[in-house]
């Protein structure tokens, strides 16, 4: 007895120190804490009233003759062609200075203007200049006698909506999720002659319009998407030697883009190639593999690429360099129908060392730039060398090519805003710009108003102050997140652009002036676009000054998005309301540790934080309707362009319109997780859900179908919704079924034995009734798992069942071949035992209680884990212990090993026939445990980083399992007990 005893004892704390390392590992791999960071204080003001000033008119103009000076002076043409007043001559002179010098220097009187400097450069700045004043309606005459020089040199730009096609079909339904911009689709044909000439003009006229635009802003850098598709790899011909095609086709891309990008030269634009590295072609694929096994640390892989790159700059001299990107690729980025790909493979500080070494050696023997993007997404140093210094350090350190460029978003993450400035872009001896994004992708793409310049400032004195190698800006005009899941709007084409245009033009001034008052731009803006009259000016301006306020507390939680937040290895973004872009997120992770924070983080002395993160959403629609009635108590009749007036309103519209849906959904969300934290009325649950009901309704009537204000996603927040209706009917379901259990347990002589076999699972139950002895067991396995999955959940089951399944044809043959219910009767009570536990954790507030505990209670989740994990062992050690009384120790030992392979054979083999990533796709979809837009977007597995192998590699283990059992044998036993001893059955 003594030493059963000691048996029970050491399986028990066996047991539990493996539950205890199990519980750890699940914390660790959670990693669920909160710091605080330091934001930028955004203080918007509204520039002070003033009189328009009509331009003169330019009566007669001296300049020297060249595409750039016409190009400059058509922009000041189209400034002054409306009302002026006065006359005035300008004349223009330069010397042969260097083309990078954009400085000059206005003299002379309002009515004759001089601008001399010692470039082309700076006199064509000279007079885009007296474009911007003359758009603002400001004095032309004013900075007269004064020099004026760019700060930052280097201020580029993508290449915005230039050769999109405005199809409304492709933004219909709002689920395309792609990061392909389709620039140029209609252009490249899949065949010989491989580019439609038809096309390709109406492409030239896109791209030149758009950079006439943006050289009248200040820019002289554009990054346009292109790399192999340039190339014939001539002087590596075995790589396309059997495939011709290919090299066609990069001629005739050469011969249809090489004179564009020449003509952007010509006006002043410097032209980068943007790819992500790697880029593939099938024949390079192979090439690659062959010979170096796509090993991204050789330097000799590099050399391909440098050979590329040497054959790019020879047949297009027009080109001023390359951008880099490693941190993100796959098919969201791939064109669809060309055989040219990315692939994320340069990812350890090596590998990036060796492509910088062999592309910046090549850089500086043809002249060029390599400009790397420091953007990665992922662990070690490269995946966060985007904001973590020392990260940084490890990648790029001693690399000092006088080629290499080094560009960083300016904010510590993605383009979100409640994120801390970069401090990466303070570290470095390398040449450095700042990344700055115009139409906020997580901020419905620039459809609505948001002013960003006191935001960009705060980040370019920064920097600048910090950092003497910042010499640049790259603002993002357009690009950035999907295409097609947001509105339609496109620079210079489609929707009302203007609102985003804002951005890049004060990121450009402020780029050349840092000190510049963006509330300043912000109304030359207004003047530009939409009205001079002063009133109206002033309203307008009085409403982009609360534009910042409104985003930064409709679509986001503040006492959620003020502190740093970490799980699951990553640092989750301050939004995750919303996942990614347009989805209401409606998973329990994001949703009850976003409570929690608010909860722990947010309150105040006299208000909680729960309270006050809804008071936030009521703020924000506040601000919102504030400025909506500014824009509307302006006089229609001082507009430019009436049209512009109604798409600002409906703008404004649409913003109340969205704040008022995701401040309902904020408190239907708060409110369920606060029933679930604590408990106590649902009512306070129930009203908010109705209340989100009735704004979700309203929301997709009026803008279900409108490509232009397009309807928010709200697919998983319906799941999320589903679940939280059925949490409390599931709470007492399980009520209802534990005390089945126990009454069954307690109250039947069948029950009693399987309990008692349970807990002493080595002796003879005695008789019992069969269908007590299976159907109590089944009854409570089903039972709790459909309550834990809310009855929605079958892909859980089925996972779930795999194991269950395997376990209940283990006993099934056991009670037959032993002809005994000593099996059946052990295993089946610790199966009863451990299904309690569930149904107990359940009853309190149902599924949603249990995961809001896992996710938000480390103690909670580590004890239910640990006695969990010691109730599920239990059932093991249940079988080997009854089996053994029958078939020996050495036998039953074989068959728990057995069964455990094969539950991992079964489930192995079911993920690998489903497909990791689709079975974890459905597997979510229906629990609602993770966002639902992971999928959509990267996929789960990329997202988290599980390798696509994980379910060959529960194969092997199983497999590996099943060999362990024939290595202990499966004699039969000497003996078997004969029919009519051992367990009895009841007559």
């Amino acid at each position: 007895m003594a030493k059963r005893g000691l048996q029970v004892g050491v399986v028990v704390v066996v047991l539990g120190l493996l539950g205890g390392l199990l519980a750890a590992g699940i914390s660790s791999a959670l990693g669920i804490r909160v710091e605080s960071k330091d934001v930028p204080v955004e203080e918007l003001h509204a520039a002070p009233p003033r009189e328009a000033v009509p331009p003169p008119r330019i009566v007669r103009v001296d300049a020297p003759d060249s595409s750039r000076m016409a190009a400059a002076l058509d922009e000041l043409t189209d400034a002054t062609s409306g009302e002026t007043k006065g006359r005035t001559t300008l004349v223009v002179r330069h010397r042969d200075g260097d083309r990078d010098d954009d400085s000059y220097r206005l003299s002379g009187t309002r009515a004759r203007l001089r601008i001399t400097a010692a470039s082309e450069t700076g006199a064509v700045r000279g007079v885009y200049d007296l474009a911007q004043k003359a758009w603002a309606q400001r004095d032309l005459a004013e900075g007269v006698g004064t020099t004026t020089t760019s700060r930052l040199p280097f201020r580029m730009v993508d290449l915005g909506a230039a050769g999109v096609d405005a199809d409304p079909d492709q933004w219909r339904g709002g689920t395309d999720y792609s990061h392909y911009s389709r620039a140029f689709e209609d252009v490249l044909l899949p065949e010989a002659p491989y580019v439609d000439q038809d096309a390709l003009a109406a492409a030239r006229e896109s791209v030149l319009a758009y950079a006439h635009h943006m050289l009248a802003q200040g820019y002289n850098a554009v990054a346009v998407p292109g790399f192999l598709d340039y190339v014939t790899f001539a002087d590596i011909p075995e790589i396309y030697a059997d495939d011709p095609d290919y090299v066609a086709r990069a001629k005739a891309v050469r011969n249809a883009f090489g004179p564009i990008w020449a003509e952007l030269d010509d006006l002043g634009l410097d032209v980068y190639l943007r790819t992500d590295m790697l880029i593939l072609s099938g024949p390079l694929e192979r090439y690659l593999t062959d010979r170096f096994d796509l090993d991204t640390t050789d330097p000799a892989l590099w050399k391909v690429y440098e050979t590329a790159l040497d054959e790019i700059y020879t047949e297009l001299p027009q080109l001023s360099g390359v951008v880099l990107r490693i941190g993100e690729g796959g098919s969201i980025y791939n064109s669809p129908g060309i055989d040219y790909y990315s692939e994320i493979s340069v990812t350890t500080a090596p590998a990036v060392r060796a492509m910088l070494g062999a592309l910046t050696d090549e850089a500086e023997r043809a002249d060029k730039d390599v400009v790397f993007r420091t953007w990665s997404v992922g662990v070690g140093a490269v995946g966060d060398m985007h904001t973590n210094p020392e990260s940084y350090d490890e990648v790029l350190a001693g690399i000092d090519s006088p080629r290499l460029v080094v560009s960083t978003k300016y904010s510590l993450g993605d383009y979100y805003s409640w994120l801390p400035l970069n401090d990466t872009l303070e570290q470095g001896d390398q040449r450095r710009i700042v990344e700055l994004q115009s139409r906020r992708e997580f901020e419905s793409f620039g459809a609505v108003p948001n002013d960003l310049g006191v935001l960009h400032q705060l980040a370019l004195q920064r920097f600048i102050a910090a950092n003497p190698h910042v010499e640049g800006i790259w603002t993002w005009t357009q690009d950035g997140g999907p295409w097609r899941a947001g509105p339609m709007s496109l620079l210079l084409t489609s929707g009302f652009w203007q609102l985003y245009d804002l951005n890049t033009d004060v990121a450009a001034r402020l780029a050349r002036d840092p000190d510049t008052d963006p509330a300043e731009v912000t109304a030359d803006w207004v003047r530009r676009w939409l009205s001079t009259d002063p009133e109206t000016v002033a309203k307008v301006t009085q409403a982009m000054s609360y534009s910042r306020e409104a985003v930064t507390h409709g679509q986001y939680v503040p006492q959620f998005a003020e502190v740093r937040a970490f799980a699951l290895g990553l640092e989750p973004p301050p939004q995750m309301l919303l996942f990614e872009w347009d989805i209401l997120t409606g998973d329990s992770a994001v949703l009850d540790v976003l409570y929690a924070i608010a909860r722990d983080h947010g309150g105040s002395p006299t208000l909680d934080g729960v309270t006050a993160a809804i008071d936030d959403g009521q703020h924000a629609i506040d601000l919102a309707q504030t400025m909506r009635g500014l824009v509307a108590q302006s006089d229609p009749d001082t507009y430019r362009d009436p049209a512009l007036r109604t798409a600002l309103l409906d703008s404004l519209d649409y913003q109340v319109d969205l704040y008022a849906l995701l401040g309902a959904y904020r408190e239907m969300t708060l409110r369920h997780a606060q029933w679930l934290d604590s408990g106590g009325d649902r009512k306070a649950w129930e009203g908010a859900r109705r209340g989100f009901d009735a704004a979700a309704a309203r929301h997709q009537a009026r803008y279900g179908d409108d490509v232009l204000l397009p309807a928010y996603n709200l697919t998983a927040a319906r799941i999320g919704e589903a679940r939280a209706v059925r949490d409390l009917p599931m709470a007492w379901l399980a009520r209802g079924g534990l005390l089945v259990l126990l009454l069954g347990l307690g109250l039947t002589r069948a029950g009693r034995s399987l309990a008692r076999t349970a807990v002493t699972p080595w002796r003879d139950p005695g008789a019992v009734r069969p269908w007590l002895v299976v159907g109590l067991p089944v009854a409570a396995v089903v039972w709790s798992r459909l309550v834990l999955t809310w009855f929605l959940a079958p892909s859980h089951l089925l996972a779930v069942g795999l194991g269950w399944g395997v376990l209940a044809v283990v006993v099934g043959v056991a009670t037959l071949r032993t002809r005994s219910w000593h099996v059946a009767t052990g295993v089946g009570g610790a199966v009863v035992l451990r299904s309690i536990l569930l149904l107990a954790v359940l009853a309190f507030r149902g599924p949603g209680g249990y995961w809001f505990a896992f996710w938000t209670e480390p103690g909670v989740r580590s004890a239910y884990v640990v006695v969990a994990f010691v109730l599920a062992g239990w059932v093991l050690a249940a079988l080997v212990w009854s089996l053994a009384a029958h078939a020996g120790r050495r036998r039953a030992t074989a068959v728990v090993v057995g069964t455990v392979g094969a539950v991992l054979l079964a489930l192995g083999g079911l993920l690998a026939a489903v497909g990791l990533e689709d079975a974890l796709t459905v597997w979510n979809d229906q629990l609602a445990l993770l966002p639902w837009g992971m999928a959509r977007i990267l996929g789960i597995t990329t997202f988290l980083g599980i390798p696509t192998a994980l379910p060959w590699w529960i194969l092997v283990a199983g497999g590996a399992l099943a060999l362990l059992v024939l290595g202990l044998g499966l004699r039969r036993p000497s003996a078997e007990i004969p029919s009519g001893e051992g367990a009895q059955v009841f007559p």
